[in-house]
Formats: structure tokens, sequence, C-alpha cells
């Protein structure tokens, strides 16, 4: 049967931790759990009746001020929203005032209405544009709606006045500046402005965070351990530095990597993000069912990201609860529609369920939206598999090979899949390749050695079959092929040694020894082919009683569940008469006997059944 792959790992051994692209957005988005990143403070920056006004002021002038102040008392008391009224208010009395318009910009953007909130601080810039208040504000607007490159020139500005006035900004000020660098791919302007700002604030342990960030960002693991470990010795309870610790740490193959992130979580047990990443940690280091409470706690957390829930029926599905992954995968498509990844794997985990005709359309619709999406053709070929339908299942394999054409594995699935047609000629090219591009992987060669054998081909069936051999020796039935090839080419001694093999890997399998049998008489051993002979015949004959029991046995279970007691009994008992150690007829027969009341004799059948268990366990 081909394999299935995950959308996500193709094996957990290459599972990725993300330490090689942590991106910007990560780093900065974390750490806003701890420093108010869009605190939009509004200053008092005088009296709105002293404004410019060169005559005594109005009345409306005088009722903007006092409502101005009564705004400032609002927000001094974190009353948003009589603050908002307040600044609407002094807007509409005194529309030519910057000081109502930035107020208001400010108190709008920090409540969500940021489009609003940056047309009033864009007046207020209008009618004064060196408002140094109304410019931080503005730029961290621009921030938060993804427009970094309208912010830029404002924090410029800000910056500027700052040294001019030799002051420094706030740190959430110089984060925002540096993330919109960050996000416009001015990394290196970035680092040094970070850098210039922890010179100013040496006992700041988020700039020293931010700044080991951003040398992530640039894969410069021993300066971001640096600037971590200084954030933790600043604020042993930083939980976000502990993650980006433990992340660099396992960057660089570090061991105590992975107790960083558990203690980020440990110190901060509700952020999510820190919850998915140390389940990411588990599954890498191949611990799916460590990471599976960590996934959960993270849903439970936010059931609406999708990443995490992700995450889980991946977990899930390697840890064999297929079903628990189904109902995770579709939730995650309800969500994301277009999501191929989970269609892939939603897919994959609906074949393993035997729910293929289910999975085949979804799959179908995964290659349709994705074309390049190699694992969505490799899935949807071992669908058609199982629904035996090959002709499908190569034409995915051939879409798939000419996006990767140096892939191993699909050049051996195609190739088991021309064998399935009967395509010998069709199939060796495909086997030859694969083995040619892997040649560590037995697969292809043992393959390649039946063709080859069934060919009549016994000099390369030999080679190949020897080849898989020697990359994975626990072979029973290839060691008795390669003995039955050696015979054919009359190497009688190599036959004779594969032959034993064999017999030794798996005592009970007759045609071994018949094939030793035949090898000894052209050795001239008569006597010892005669034993091998009888050995066979009696595994043989043990065989057909074992199956005529297991026959019997399960005749008596059903004239049992039918009520005919007496009947299951006569079965039971011819079960036994053919194999006196199957458990399952003992069992059968306790049954029977507890029916008539006989409970002595039904203990005793059913301790002859846990005996024969033990005789039979390895």
């Amino acid at each position: 049967m081909l394999a299935y792959r995950s959308a996500f790992y193709a094996e957990r051994g290459q599972t990725p931790l993300r330490t090689d692209n942590i991106s910007a957005d990560f780093m900065f988005e974390v750490l806003q759990s701890r420093s108010s990143y869009l605190t939009l403070v509004v200053v008092a920056i005088g009296a709105i009746s002293s404004h410019s006004y060169c005559q005594e002021p109005s009345q409306a002038l005088r009722r903007a001020d006092a409502v101005y102040r009564a705004g400032q008392a609002a927000l001094s008391q974190h009353d948003l929203n009589a603050a908002q009224e307040d600044f609407e208010q002094v807007v509409r009395l005194a529309p030519q005032a910057e000081q109502g318009h930035s107020a208001l910009g400010a108190v709008l953007v920090s409540r969500g209405q940021t489009t609003e909130g940056i047309h009033e601080l864009e007046k207020a810039l209008a009618i004064q544009p060196s408002d140094s208040t109304a410019q931080m504000n503005l730029a961290l607007a621009f921030v938060q709606i993804g427009a970094p490159e309208k912010a830029l020139p404002l924090f410029a500005k800000v910056q500027a006045q700052a040294r001019q006035q030799r002051r420094e900004l706030p740190s959430y000020v110089e984060m925002a500046y540096v993330r919109s660098l960050v996000l416009t791919h001015q990394i290196s302007r970035a680092i040094t402005e970070m850098r210039e700002a922890v010179i100013v604030d040496p006992r700041n342990a988020e700039l020293h965070d931010g700044l080991g960030s951003l040398y992530a960002q640039q894969q410069e693991w021993k300066d971001a351990q640096r600037e971590f470990l200084t954030a933790i010795d600043l604020d042993p309870q930083f939980a976000v530095a502990h993650l980006h610790l433990g992340v660099a740490m396992r960057a660089q193959g570090q061991a105590n990597g992975l107790t960083e992130i558990a203690k980020a979580s440990q110190l901060a047990p509700q952020n999510t993000m820190i919850a998915l990443e140390l389940g990411n940690a588990l599954v890498a280091d191949g611990h799916d069912d460590q990471a599976i409470p960590v996934f959960e706690h993270a849903v439970e957390l936010d059931p609406n990201l999708t990443e995490a829930s992700y995450q889980l029926a991946l977990a899930l599905q390697r840890s064999g609860k297929t079903q628990q992954a189904i109902s995770l995968f579709k939730k995650v498509l309800a969500a994301e529609p277009e999501n191929t990844a989970a269609m892939t794997n939603l897919g994959m985990a609906l074949c393993e369920a035997q729910q293929t005709k289910e999975a085949v359309p979804i799959l179908q619709k995964a290659v349709t939206l994705d074309p390049q999406n190699v694992t969505a053709h490799e899935n949807l070929a071992a669908a058609y598999v199982q629904l035996n339908q090959f002709d499908d299942a190569i034409r995915q394999l051939q879409a798939a090979l000419k996006l990767v054409p140096d892939q191993p594995q699909l050049h051996y699935d195609l190739g088991l899949a021309y064998k399935w047609q009967d395509d010998a000629a069709a199939a060796i090219p495909e086997l030859e390749a694969a083995e040619r591009l892997n040649p560590n992987a037995p697969e292809a060669p043992y393959l390649l050695g039946i063709l080859y054998m069934q060919q009549g081909r016994y000099s390369d069936a030999a080679r190949e079959m020897s080849l898989a051999l020697k990359l994975r020796p626990n072979n029973s039935d290839g060691w008795a092929t390669l003995g039955s090839v050696y015979e054919n080419l009359n190497e009688l001694p190599e036959a004779a040694s594969a032959l034993h093999e064999a017999i030794r890997q798996n005592p009970s399998q007759p045609d071994a020894y018949l094939t030793l049998a035949s090898v000894l008489v052209k050795q001239n051993q008569p006597e010892e082919a005669r034993l091998e002979r009888r050995k066979a015949a009696d595994l043989m004959r043990e065989h057909m009683n074992f199956q005529r029991a297991e026959v019997s046995t399960n005749a008596g279970n059903n004239l049992l569940h039918s009520g005919d007691v007496t009947g299951a009994i006569l079965q039971f008992q011819d079960a036994l008469s053919y194999d006196s150690n199957y458990a399952a007829a003992h069992l059968g027969m306790a049954d029977a006997l507890d029916r008539e009341g006989k409970t002595m004799e039904a203990a005793a059948e059913r301790q002859k059944a846990e005996a024969a268990k033990g005789a039979a366990a390895p």
C-alpha cells in the first residue's frame, strides 16, 4: 500500500521547530502582552482658550477649554467612554483647535476605531504639524493597521524632536518604531536603532529582549542568546524572554532549550502563543503524548486559534487517534475553507479510518486549489489505490514527479503501482530510479529482486535481494526468496545459508524447509533432506489443525449466540481435538459451561486458556 504523508511534516523526525525563521510578528506580538504597545497618550499642552488667540476668548472657546480638561480628567480615571464624549464636544466647539482633534484621535484609536482616529490625528497635524503627541499617536495607529511605511516618517520626526530636547522615547514607542523597520525589511537599521535604545536604557529588559529578537531574525543566535539572558537577569519573571531564550538555545542544539520554553509556559500559563510554541517544541522532540495536552490547553485558551487546533489534530493523528484528528481538521477547514494542508491531512486521516470515498473529493479539491502540493498528489494516489483505481493513482504520482523529479519515494510508489497492474516493464525503471536516488532504502531493491526473479533474471534478482537484506536483514520471507533464487542459479551453499537464516527467523513457515530439502537433495544429502520435509509436513499439519480449530470455534460461538448450548459444546470439543492449546476454544467452552451452570468446569477451561496464551507468548 502506498504510504500517506502529512502535509505539514513528511516524517516526525523532520518536524521543524520554527527556529530557523522566527517571524518578527511573533517576537513583537508576544511582547505586547507585557508592554503597552498602543498606549496613545494624551498630553496636556495648555488650555485651548490660550491657543494662539490674540483677542479675548469667546464663550465657546472657554467652554471648549473646560470640556477638554474634563476629558483629561476622565482619561486619568481610564473612562474612555466619557473622554471620547468630552473630546467630541471639544471638536464641535473649537474645530480649529488641534488639541481637541489630537485627543479625540488618540482615544478613538485606543478604543479600536482606528480609521476614525487616524482621520482626527491627521486633522490635528494639518492644524499644527509640530504636535509631537499627535505624530506619535498617528505613527502607532499606522503600525496597528499594518501601514509601517506611513509610520516611519512620523517616528523619525518624533525621535528627532526627542533627541533635540534631550529626552528618550517610551520603550513601547521604540519597539513600534523598530517593528515598522522590520516590517519594511530594514533589519540592519532596526538593529542599530535598538542598540542605541539599549545603550540609553540598559536596565530595560524589554529592550534587551527586542534586540535579541532582531538578532534571531538574522540567525545570529549567540548574540540573540546573550540579549535574552540579560533580559532574564534583569527580570527573572519575564516569560517571553524565557521563551525566546529556549528557541535560541534549540537553534544552536543546546540541551536546555525545552526547559526554558516550559519555564515560559509556567510563568504565563494563559499565554496562548507560548503554549503553542511549547507544543511545537515537544513535537519536534518526538513527544506527541506530552504535546497533546499542551495543544488542548491552547485551544481552551483560544478556541478560534486555528493553528492550535491544527497542530493538535496533527499530534492526535500521529498518535493513532484518528477520529479525534478528523473532527479537528474539519473544524480548521470550517474556519479556513481553502487551507490545503488541512485538506491533505484530513484526506489522509479519512483514508486511515477506511473512509476513503469521503477522502477522495477532499484530496481532489486540495490538488485543484494547490496543484504544486506534492503531498496532496501523493495522498490522493494512495486513496485511489485503496479504491483499486490504479490508473488514477499513476496519474497523480506522475504529476507529483513532474514537480519533484528526484523524489525517491515517488518513484518507488509509481513502480509499485505499475507492479499492481502487472506492468513490470514500466515498474522496473521507476524502481531503479528510486534505488539510485536513495541507495540506503531496502524497499526498491527488494521489489526489483521480486520482479527480476519473475522474469527469470536470477543473477539480477540475487544481487538486488542481497542488497535489500543487507539493509534490512530481519526479513524471513526475503531470505527464503533469496534461497530459492540461489537454487535456480545452482549456487547451492549460498542457497542453503539463506534458507537456514529464513528458518531461524521464522521456524513456523514450512516453505523454507521444503526449498531447503530440495537444495540438500542436489547436494547429495538425502537423509538431511528427508528430515527437512518431515518438519515441513508437521508444520503444515499443525497449520491445518489450527485452521480447523478456528473454524469449529467460530461455529461454536455462533451456536452459543443463537442459544444452542449443546451444539456449541460439540463444536468446541471438535476444535480442541484439532488443537488442544487453542485458547479461543477453551474460552468458548467456558462460556458454554457457564450457561449450563457448570461453574467449576468453566473456571478450569479459563485456566487452560490462560495457560495456552502463556505458552504461545514469545
